[in-house]
């Protein structure tokens, strides 16, 4: 286990550009690999999480070529892997891959590490069992390692149960290779990554009032490049809007639907933010914060954002309320458990209600927290730990290169 140590004292100042947007990065790959020819990406992220996709389409036939910023990818006939199929620490590839592979007609297995293992794999079994496939988990249950026997499927009309971005691109993956139309009726907007990406690829795609519907049929080769991730681009605000004297600018940050509601938050918290649509770039000077009311309506925009708000909440002046925030207990980590434990460590007076995360503003101190596996929480402890009396040690920081290996690297550019 590796550790950082995070001094507090310097202002944040300078221009940098974060990692490609990880959830469309594995859209990309997984869509390159079911094209018929060669597809060219920029910029797609560089962690180990999307590193793990790219290594399973290559073992599913895809042919994959890396050079400078520019990966090619040659697909089209996919093929039984002969091993397990492992995602590593991704529940976006598990779930998304899942939908896939459920439409090809040979059996897989999809695994992955200890936290995979422990996360909720039914919510995407269920509706795949109602088109036709054949998978189950572990002993039986709906827990990892999956094992599914693709092909034979039909369209269905699914109604999801949860807000769940990752839910609808396994029902609509799966819809490509079914014998019908295929329709996700959201119980409330997510980010339509997939939807986009399949209709930039050809695929016939309506988009309704809150319903998305794919017709049967292989994605064309693309050509791609990558925005940069909204929930690492949120990293820099927070910490550029609490730390005074900043200011900070994020080139190229992904400004489609459903994924800036952190801008939204910060700005009724007072924080001095604009992004710039045309041009991607998120530009954050410091600012006192009070706080906010996050409602539950807004969650599937910041759900991966939460732990590095409670930060901005912890510096801010009054009370903030996240809530409706249940989903970040089935998170890489209970993320409700570790942001108040690890924040809590530092502090913060952070307690949970229900399903809602309550923080209180006030002064943080400098000690020992731990990521527990999981990046977001490392990295928000970085965040908090600029504004903290003393220094702070984050224990298992390893869990940053899932998504961004470069953050150390970045917050030293920005203090010099």
């Amino acid at each position: 286990m590796t550790a950082i140590t995070v001094a507090p004292g310097e202002s944040l100042t300078g221009r940098l550009s974060v990692p490609g947007d990880k959830s469309i990065s594995h859209r990309v790959v997984m869509l390159a690999a079911m094209a018929d020819g060669t597809s060219e990406v920029v910029g797609l992220s560089d962690g180990a999480d999307v590193a793990n996709t790219l290594s399973i389409i290559e073992a599913l036939g895809a042919g994959v070529e890396v050079a400078d910023e520019v990966v090619r990818i040659t697909g089209g006939c996919l093929r039984p892997a002969g091993r397990s199929l492992h995602v590593g620490n991704s529940g976006t590839a598990m779930r998304l891959l899942s939908g896939m592979l459920a439409g090809l007609a040979f059996t897989s297995e999809l695994d992955g590490d200890e936290s995979i293992r422990r996360r909720p794999m039914g919510r995407v079994i269920d509706p795949l069992r109602e088109m036709g496939a054949t998978i189950s988990g572990v002993d039986g249950s709906t827990l990892a390692p999956l094992t599914i026997d693709g092909g034979g499927l039909h369209g269905i009309e699914y109604v999801t149960p949860m807000a769940s971005a990752q839910v609808k691109g396994c029902v609509l993956f799966a819809g490509l290779s079914a014998t019908s139309p295929t329709t996700v009726v959201e119980s409330a907007p997510t980010r339509a990554h997939t939807e986009e990406l399949m209709a930039a690829s050809g695929i016939e795609v309506t988009m309704g009032s809150g319903s998305v519907t794919v017709q049967p049929g292989r994605p064309a080769p693309l050509a791609h490049r990558v925005a940069g991730d909204p929930s690492q681009a949120a990293f820099w605000a927070v910490a550029a809007a609490v730390v005074a004297g900043s200011e900070v600018i994020v080139e190229n940050v992904y400004a489609g639907p459903v994924r800036t509601g952190f801008v939204n938050v910060l700005a009724r918290m007072g924080a001095d933010i604009t992004h710039d649509l045309g041009t991607g770039d998120l530009t954050v000077r410091a600012s006192d914060l009070e706080g906010t009311v996050v409602e539950a309506t807004e969650v599937p925009g910041l759900v991966d954002e939460v732990p590095v708000l409670a930060v901005a909440a912890a510096c801010a002046d009054g009370e903030t309320r996240f809530c409706g925030v249940g989903e970040l207990r089935v998170k890489e980590t209970d993320r409700l458990a570790t942001t108040t434990s690890e924040l809590g460590a530092m502090g913060a007076r952070v307690t949970i209600e229900g399903d809602d995360l309550v923080v209180s503003g006030g002064s943080l101190r400098g000690t020992e927290v731990d990521s527990h596996g999981d990046h977001r929480i490392a990295m928000a402890c970085a965040v908090a730990a600029l504004v903290a009396e003393g220094p702070t040690v984050v224990s298992g920081w390893e869990a940053v290169d899932t998504s961004y290996p470069s953050f150390e690297h970045d917050l030293e550019s920005l203090r010099t």
